[in-house]
């Protein structure tokens, strides 16, 4: 198997999770940072707008870009912004 034909069956299988898990509905944007999101809060089921905007998978997504995808997770239901913090911080809801 070449390296492509693994990458095109892993990208299958990443097209199969994200429908199961009803990613399917988001943009390429919304789901990087939707999974950037997920991966930073770990520790507190928080995370802070600044640590999005610098994480590997959003970097490279203009600021204008950024803040709207993230208005459309928070509308969407993904995120939800933090109680405990007047702007900035976000709690990562389940997808399903």
């Amino acid at each position: 198997m070449t390296e492509i034909s693994k990458l095109a069956e892993l990208r299958k299988l990443m097209q199969s999770m994200e429908r199961t898990l009803g990613l399917e509905e988001l943009s390429p944007v919304e789901r990087d940072i939707y999974y950037a999101a997920e991966e930073l809060s770990k520790d507190s089921r928080e995370v802070r707008t600044y640590g999005l905007i610098e994480h590997t998978l959003v970097q490279s997504v203009s600021r204008p870009t950024f803040f709207r995808a993230l208005k459309s997770l928070v509308q969407k239901g993904y995120l939800s912004q933090s109680g405990n913090a007047n702007r900035g911080r976000y709690v990562v809801n389940d997808p399903r």
